[in-house]
């Protein structure tokens, strides 16, 4: 049979499909059709099977269960990708560096984010550019003073969810610290123990691409990789003189304003 058989073929794009069925489907792509309406939210959708998967999410079925811990989940993906967490299979290699991931989105947020000198995102006020979306909008933050994170034992609110669970340590003795088993320090997060193991180990899985030299963390990794780039993201406020990192510019800003006559105001 040849299934680029003109029979089912779409007048709009040319594709051949195989059935007249999967024709209709792929026809809804161009007309904007979505037959398929939730009874809940009336979310619409272009085929059924897309609806029956977002109806869990009013539900809570979750029909496909992890064998090794029982947790459950609403799609097959899901779990297929869960299993990985048992199993430690990582097939998606970052082809700069040896780290490996389970995920293929964690390999290009990696990629994006470690390896890569782009900044699509830029900040509205200042025009500061970032890698990731995310981290715009954490910075945008320090523009419009936002603190969407606030205690529920008192008046503080904070920028960041991590440094709302570090002061519900602190302050509240909520939560669990976590502990170095080799040297006793304590964590308020899981991300920072694991970096402090790898500096114990003496592992560093982020290598430098215009050099030899490795890290233990990938935000020494971009700290690193400034030496080898011209992109200077900080200005002085008082004579508009660029520089490449933050601390330069803060101790640049002292002697700039005391030189001009502002230290004293």
């Amino acid at each position: 049979m040849n299934i680029h058989s003109s029979k089912y073929k779409c007048t709009e794009c040319g594709k051949c499909c195989l059935s007249n069925i999967m024709l209709t489907k792929h026809r809804r792509i161009h007309s904007g059709e979505r037959p398929f309406e939730c009874s809940v939210c009336s979310r619409r959708f272009t085929v059924a099977v897309n609806l029956t998967r977002h109806s869990r999410i009013h539900s809570g079925e979750k029909p496909y269960k992890c064998h090794v811990c029982e947790k459950a989940f609403s799609r097959s993906s899901a779990l297929y990708t869960h299993v990985r967490v048992h199993t430690g299979d990582k097939p998606y290699k970052c082809s700069m560096c040896n780290k490996s991931f389970s995920h293929s989105s964690n390999l290009q947020s990696h990629t994006r984010h470690v390896h890569s000198n782009r900044r699509p995102y830029d900040c509205p006020y200042c025009g500061k550019l970032f890698k990731l979306s995310c981290h715009l909008k954490l910075h945008v933050r320090i523009h419009t003073g936002a603190k969407p994170y606030s205690c529920r034992h008192c008046s503080e609110r904070f920028t960041r969810l991590l440094q709302l669970k570090t002061h519900l340590l602190k302050s509240h003795n909520e939560g669990m610290w976590l502990e170095c088993n080799i040297c006793q320090k304590k964590f308020s997060n899981s991300g920072h123990l694991k970096e402090h193991l790898l500096r114990h180990a003496g592992v560093k899985p982020y290598a430098c691409s215009d050099c030899p030299k490795q890290f233990c963390t990938s935000t020494e990794l971009r700290s690193h990789h400034l030496v080898h780039s011209d992109y200077r993201q900080f200005c002085c406020g008082l004579c508009s003189k660029d520089f490449k990192r933050k601390a330069s510019v803060v101790r640049h800003y002292k002697i700039c304003s005391d030189t001009l006559g502002f230290g004293n105001l």
